[in-house]
């Protein structure tokens, strides 16, 4: 439950525990339900399901992975990256909170890693952290970061992602299931803008903004599409105010254009072609999307990619 990763966000995942509730349109067809690990332990997600401690073997990788940091900078001259808890929630009610404390105590005992700590439930931070605690102090190595799907989300969630004093605070847009407005956590005044507006030169970074934006479609059965107006929108906020974003992939669904009964793929550039007569979703101001698979659909936005990090 420990591994080196292709998510591209990351150089590794570490699972404490398995298992979940869902708690977000964004959780409506989680990969981590039907994933490998849960079915081979057989874990059951949702309200009085049990989350499974991972095995001791798996708790000593990170220290394995802290011991090695050395050689990881000199390869990639920066720090790893570790994605805690891809198969659950650090900060789910239903947790043993000895093993959330046993997990900070391995990330205060693993100081070369950079931990990132992704919930949905980001309002359960500040009650779920150990005391005393002091993220500069204690824990400079973690990077905290929300879940966010959509306007009502990011309305709800991102004051309470900015009450939290971690060195790194970021959103993990994924699936993008709509239309999001960033400016009012991006910019001085932003709550003056619109979504669908470019921000441009007038926007004034917040002192104390996000550092970071992920954005993706969805992957997997019942994937929703993802339209491509939503991640630009994100791309030129972000880019305004000065906030690195990433953009992972389409998922299952490509941008098309429908012209007449013929559906055109809009391949991006050095994309590889899907199936000839894919899924074809309408959008209602002419834009579509075909149902490729995550493969074909690639992750590149307007012809390039976007693997922008924070550098804390």
């Amino acid at each position: 439950m420990a591994e080196f990763t292709k998510i591209e966000w990351c150089d590794a995942t570490f699972n404490p525990w398995i298992g979940c509730t869902k708690v977000s349109p964004g959780c409506d067809h989680c990969y981590a339900e039907c994933s490998t690990p849960a079915r081979t332990l057989q874990v059951n997600w949702g309200p009085g399901a049990p989350r499974r401690r991972t095995n001791a073997a798996n708790w000593a990788l990170p220290k394995r992975w802290n011991a090695q940091a050395d050689a990881f900078m000199a390869q990639h001259g920066r720090r790893q990256r570790v994605f805690c808890a891809s198969l659950a929630d650090v900060f789910d009610n239903a947790v043993d909170p000895q093993w959330r404390a046993d997990l900070f105590e391995l990330i205060a005992a693993t100081p070369n890693l950079d931990w990132l700590l992704l919930t949905k439930r980001i309002g359960n931070v500040g009650n779920m952290l150990p005391v005393p605690f002091d993220f500069d102090r204690h824990f400079p190595n973690v990077w905290i970061g929300a879940t966010i799907v959509n306007q009502a989300e990011a309305d709800r969630d991102i004051p309470k992602l900015l009450a939290v004093p971690a060195r790194v605070r970021f959103l993990s847009m994924e699936p993008l299931l709509g239309l999001v407005n960033l400016h009012p956590w991006l910019c001085a005044h932003g709550d003056m803008a619109k979504p669908e507006q470019h921000m441009g030169a007038w926007c004034t970074p917040r002192t104390d903004s996000l550092n970071w934006v992920i954005v993706g479609g969805e992957s997997g059965p019942g994937a929703r599409p993802m339209h491509p107006d939503w991640a630009r929108s994100l791309r030129d906020q972000c880019e305004a105010a000065g906030v690195p974003f990433l953009f992972k992939q389409w998922g299952e669904w490509m941008p098309t254009i429908r012209e007449g009964d013929t559906v055109k793929l809009v391949f991006e550039k050095g994309a590889p072609h899907g199936p000839d007569q894919p899924a074809f979703h309408d959008w209602p101001d002419g834009q579509g999307a075909a149902r490729v698979g995550k493969k074909a659909a690639g992750r590149l936005l307007d012809g390039r990619t976007w693997d922008s990090f924070p550098n804390p």
